[in-house]
């Protein structure tokens, strides 16, 4: 039965395969969908945890359109009069948890249960003749209850038969979260379609952070140029190319790494003017991964070590695997 399924569950990828590449050459795609996961389990060394950032989920819908609409969109920077523009809709939910799930009491020595549910709207504006992008966020949500990320873990947990997740009454207060994030690129360098090295700068604003971060960016193996548009990194006969993109972050706060906790169970014990570590202002992170492409279908996998978020605390490893498919 089982190689009866899978006997089945190839030959239906096979069939998409075959009908993306036609799709392939004889259009080119206006729209894609995104399936993004973030999750610290995900980890090539294999050990993988569920601490500190431990999830987060994304679904995105991306499009191209003939004019710009009037509204929001006609407000966020474009890269040039023969810009190549790609709108985006996403709704992300985010958690952060303690190391010790079965510990009902707040944990003044971790990360505190926190969760966050938003929904973001952006332009990413390309120009291909000067190699250069513009890339606007729009975000609006919520921290705390009302994000459901107790609802969720504690379901997950229960599907796959792991320790029920015992803290969330201490999870931080409900906060209204609104941000902008805007990130400029440009290409320092380039051979054809088989290297780029792109610098990158992003500035984050509002509710839930407030972040300076600078980066360069290396793609390297069978591509399209990464100035084509965001869709054509994504779309193409084959692509297989690799990435790794170092990143230096000054960071003024983080609503998901702080804030209030109404009514937190504390130890006899502790002090309960005792508050959560401080923040770490400075962060070194380091994203790297691979890409792989057959027509309309692509699937990406990253991984992001990133040095302690808060002061006195771990560092962290977290694994991103995304699915693209596009038309």
């Amino acid at each position: 039965m089982k190689k009866n399924l899978l006997t089945l569950i190839f030959s239906f990828l096979l069939t998409l395969t075959n009908a993306d590449w036609t799709m392939a050459q004889t259009s080119t795609p206006t729209r894609l969908f995104r399936f993004y996961e973030d999750n610290d389990f995900l980890n090539i060394r294999g050990d993988g945890t569920d601490k500190a950032y431990t999830n987060g989920v994304r679904l995105d819908f991306f499009y191209q359109r003939k004019k710009t609409s009037r509204l929001i969109d006609y407000y966020m920077p474009k890269a040039g009069d023969e810009s190549i523009d790609i709108y985006g809709w996403s709704v992300m939910q985010m958690m952060v948890t303690p190391d010790n799930l079965a510990e009902p009491q707040y944990q003044s020595d971790d990360y505190a249960y926190s969760g966050a549910l938003f929904l973001t709207h952006s332009r990413y504006s390309y120009n291909k003749a000067k190699k250069y992008s513009l890339q606007t966020e729009m975000l609006a949500g919520v921290r705390g209850p009302a994000s459901f990320a107790r609802q969720t873990q504690v379901w997950i947990h229960r599907v796959i038969n792991d320790e029920k997740p015992m803290g969330w009454q201490n999870q931080f207060n409900t906060k209204v979260l609104l941000n902008i994030n805007f990130t400029a690129e440009k290409q320092l360098a380039g051979i054809k379609n088989f290297a780029e090295i792109i610098g990158g700068a992003q500035v984050s604003a509002g509710t839930l952070i407030n972040a300076i971060t600078i980066y360069p960016l290396l793609r390297t193996g069978k591509m399209n140029p990464y100035f084509d548009g965001f869709m054509s990194q994504y779309n193409a006969k084959f692509q297989f190319y690799f990435f790794i993109k170092p990143k230096l972050t000054f960071l003024a706060n983080n609503a998901l790494m702080h804030g209030d906790i109404p009514g937190a169970t504390l130890p006899e014990t502790t002090d309960p003017a005792l508050s959560c570590p401080g923040i770490n202002h400075f962060l070194g992170e380091m994203d790297f991964g691979t890409v792989i492409t057959i027509g309309n279908f692509s699937v990406s996998y990253t991984q992001k070590p990133s040095t302690a978020y808060n002061k006195g605390l771990y560092s962290h490893n977290v694994g991103n695997i995304s699915l693209y498919f596009s038309w």
